[in-house]
């Protein structure tokens, strides 16, 4: 299968980013989704007892070969977008789809699978092993594999129409994004907006042949906007613009209206997806699909779930509604608004934060030039898990798919490589919004004639900051803001966790088989060590004077490092209480709408009201385009796991010279947390790290707020 001819069937190393052409990607699906269907052929009528070598080895080979060159695909879609590869991509995903659907649901392997539990090799196999073998018994369960022959065919094709709606609408999101954009020619208008946000404007304007500045909707122009033009209009029409992508308000609409395929308002998506998902949970024999999302996480229920969300919103609403007194009370003082509107909250906030701590988040992104900060950042990782990270040697004849991708190795501390990641850190119109990590290759032991060999796991990290410029002739390195740098260290968590792994078995190694609302804790973990002056000190330099971030204004930061976190808070619980109650208690057929379910959760948990025209559920890609539906509590779930775990650190700090930069608590972390990958349950890793069960009061502690 390893034909260098067509770039998706070699898999002797890296992706051939370069040589991918779209014309290679249904030959290369073809011809892989043909090898699997043999080899589970040669499976199904195979008479001997099922053994892991002769049995599940052979599936996880010839899929992990399916699986990469699919990830790849999906990548490329992803970070540059374009109509070919797009059609092409949708065109083989319900082949995909249906492919991996019939095989949760194959009766001859579950069988073969429940014979191996039973068997007396189960016995003697290592926890990892029968972890997988948990693992798939049960994705089999929730794959359809008990229900009915005619049942099983209506699975199906719920599968295929969620996959084809959730692609559907991470389209309609990012061609309603880059669709809009905002031309303005008078000086005045953008007063307010940082020199070097209005630089780049200028010089997209300048593009198209136009003078004056060009805003569009992604976040490194759409964010400033808001956060610093003195123009309430300004911010009320990109406000507006931003939170009606993908709906039936102001939504572009292409030239062909007759055709319904071609809207981009994603709310007829929305109702499709949550309908199937509940046609789906009753098919399985579950009372609603927020049953199904749990029945992968530690959370035992969605009872247990809300509880969580409404005893973390009980405790933070209090402190919410004091940060919006505050807002508004000054903003009636200083900057006479009588009333604060939802598109004058982050311009109000910066204000109020100057005016509070003497410092700006503008100010503050003058000390974070990307070639200070990366190494800042591989030196506190270097230091935490005794490894080295370099970048790539160039001689390699490595291929990207964009010119400001990069590439760095993992070495140990004996130098042996043990993973690679590549850096795709700059927002353009061909990726789609936010950041994300995810997986090129896994870590796992490959047998073969030779001998024995570890796979070496590579990573994607993906961000949309903006990049450099040239200013007056002279390139400017790309420029963070300290939430900026938060992303990056969250995303860089998720990489290790996946990078770091020991596990040698692909199905549980890195961040594979980890319970969804666990996989955060690397994450958020690493957020903690961005508030910390022995790490800030090693990764800033003012981009003009090249002198490191002053103490004093450090000081201002941790000072304001809990500046309307009450306010931050509900907003994510708003957002996970919705997507819990929507997947558990709303009847998509009945009379209640998304919109009207989210107006009462915001009743319960909110303090800031937007504009009837708001349109949060068509943009939320988290639930309806990605993997968090009834998930995305995680997020808090697992901060209550990071924060406790950095609490550890915290308490040792006082005893080493190092501060929180301990290398034996770090070393504790990687072995238990990061090693273990999906090996064992996640919180069995948590307590084999922390000593007893995680506790809430470091998460309250961390954001200003005492239990």
């Amino acid at each position: 299968m390893n034909t260098p001819s067509n770039p998706l069937l070699d898999f002797s190393g890296l992706p051939r980013f370069a040589d991918i052409k779209t014309e290679h990607i249904t030959p290369a699906m073809e011809a892989l989704l043909s090898e699997n269907k043999a080899v589970l052929d040669t499976i199904r009528h195979d008479p001997q007892p099922p053994a892991w070598q002769t049995f599940v080895q052979p599936i996880v080979d010839a899929t992990e070969r399916l699986s990469r060159a699919w990830g790849q695909i999906s990548h490329l879609n992803a970070v540059m977008n374009t109509p070919e590869l797009r059609e092409m991509y949708n065109k083989n995903l319900p082949l995909i789809t249906q492919f991996y659907a019939e095989l949760s649901q194959d009766q001859h392997l579950f069988e073969k699978f429940k014979q191996l539990r039973a068997s007396r090799e189960y016995e003697i196999l290592n926890s990892a092993r029968k972890k997988i073998i948990e693992n798939e018994l049960r994705d089999f369960r929730l794959g359809g594999a008990e229900l009915p022959a005619e049942q099983k065919q209506r699975f199906l094709k719920i599968q295929e129409a969620l996959s084809e709606a959730s692609s559907r609408f991470n389209d309609n999101l990012l061609d309603a994004t880059n669709a809009f954009s905002l031309l303005i020619e008078n000086q005045e208008t953008v007063s307010g907006i940082p020199d070097d946000v209005l630089h780049t404007a200028k010089q997209m304007a300048e593009k198209e042949g136009k003078t004056g500045w060009k805003f569009t909707l992604h976040m490194p122009s759409y964010l400033p906007v808001q956060q610093y033009a003195d123009n309430r209009e300004l911010r009320e029409k990109m406000y507006r613009a931003f939170n009606t992508r993908a709906s039936e308000i102001d939504a572009p609409q292409p030239k062909d209206t007759q055709d319904a395929s071609k809207s981009l308002d994603n709310m007829p998506l929305i109702n499709t997806i949550l309908k199937l998902r509940k046609e789906e949970a009753k098919l399985l024999g579950f009372a609603n699909y927020a049953e199904v999302s749990l029945a992968t996480k530690m959370a035992a229920s969605p009872q247990q779930a809300l509880d969580f969300i409404r005893e973390l919103a009980g405790k933070a609403k209090p402190y919410a509604e004091q940060d919006l007194h505050e807002l508004q009370q000054f903003a009636t003082e200083q900057l006479n608004m009588s009333k604060l509107e939802a598109w004058d909250i982050p311009y109000a906030s910066e204000k109020l934060r100057q005016a509070r701590y003497a410092f700006s988040d503008q100010e503050v992104k003058q000390y974070f030039p990307e070639d200070k900060v990366l190494p800042g950042l591989f030196k506190l990782v270097e230091k935490l898990y005794r490894i080295a990270i370099v970048p790539a040697d160039a001689a390699r004849n490595i291929q990207y798919w964009h010119p400001d991708v990069k590439l760095f190795d993992i070495f140990d501390a004996s130098g042996t490589l043990i993973g690679q990641f590549y850096f795709d850190l700059y927002a353009r119109e061909t990726k789609r919004g936010g950041a994300w990590m995810d997986s090129a290759i896994s870590r796992r032991l490959v047998e073969s004639a030779q001998g024995r060999t570890v796979q070496v796991p590579v990573a994607y990290l993906t961000c949309n900051f903006s990049g450099p410029v040239e200013i007056n002739g002279k390139q400017r390195p790309a420029l963070f803001t300290h939430n900026e740098v938060i992303v990056l260290f969250h995303e860089f968590g998720h990489g290790l966790h996946h990078l770091l792994t020991q596990v040698d078995d692909l199905s549980v190694s890195g961040i594979s088989g980890v319970e969804w609302d666990a996989v955060e804790l690397p994450s958020q973990f690493m957020e903690n060590f961005c508030w910390e002056w022995d790490v800030l000190t090693g990764m800033t330099r003012h981009v003009d004077t090249g002198e490191p971030l002053p103490r004093a204004l450090y000081d201002k930061m941790l000072a304001a490092k809990n500046f309307q976190s009450g306010m931050q808070m509900v907003r994510q619980l708003e957002f996970a209480l919705f997507d819990m109650l929507l997947h558990s208690d709303f009847n998509p057929h009945g009379d209640k709408t998304v919109l009207q379910l989210l107006d009462e959760v915001r009743q319960e948990v909110a303090v800031v009201f937007p504009p009837a025209y708001h349109r949060f559920p068509n943009n939320f890609a988290h639930i309806f385009g990605g993997g968090y539906a009834a998930g995305y509590y995680s997020y808090k779930w697992a901060e209550v796991l990071s924060a406790d775990a950095y609490g550890l650190f915290e308490e040792n700090a006082a005893n080493n010279p190092e501060g929180v930069m301990n290398a034996d608590i770090g070393s504790r972390f990687k072995q238990e947390i990061l090693a273990m990958g999906g090996s064992r349950p996640a919180l069995e890793s948590f307590m084999a790290f922390r000593g007893r069960e995680p506790q809430m009061d470091a998460l309250l502690r961390h954001n200003g707020m005492t239990a």
